[in-house]
């Protein structure tokens, strides 16, 4: 099992290049979804969709377990497959956003986030072999982008 400390790996210091990679998305992110709030009140939603103040502070928390999820595989040793689908899965939640609230697209944001899911599902397989702490972190992310493909799902539907 994976430590939080080993002497044969680089310190707390080397997590910020996870950190930033992370803060670039959600940064990126947020510029895209800067009238996200408009656009998800004007939305045909269904009875489980939760009011727009609950995203930010479930994307921060979650940010901060991707970023700390993938500095640990690395530091366990993680091999290029397993980092590679930690930034492709990246890429995929950064693709999101855009496609949902500034294309309006959302049957695209809705395939960007199919894919997504079996990334972050690939991801955490892959994180498992070398480090179940790295894995389990991105569980709830699993779980949240499992509900919001659903919650985007309905809203292909319902518009």
């Amino acid at each position: 099992m994976t430590t939080f400390a080993s002497p044969s790996r680089p310190g707390w210091l080397s997590l910020a290049p996870f950190l930033a990679a992370v803060a670039v998305v959600a940064v990126l992110g947020g510029l895209a979804a800067s009238s996200s709030g408009e656009t998800y009140r004007a939305l045909d939603l269904p009875p489980f969709a939760p009011p727009s103040w609950v995203f930010g502070p479930v994307w921060t928390v979650l940010y901060v377990m991707i970023a700390i999820s993938g500095w640990l595989a690395w530091r366990a040793g993680a091999d290029r497959a397993a980092l590679g689908a930690w930034v492709v899965q990246l890429l995929l939640n950064l693709a999101w956003t855009p496609l949902f609230f500034a294309a309006d697209r959302y049957g695209w944001a809705l395939v960007d986030i199919l894919v997504l899911l079996v990334a972050v599902g690939a991801t955490i397989g892959l994180f498992r072999r070398v480090s179940p702490v790295a894995a389990w972190l991105l569980v709830p992310y699993a779980a949240w982008v499992a509900f919001a493909t659903a919650l985007n799902l309905a809203i292909v539907v319902l518009n």
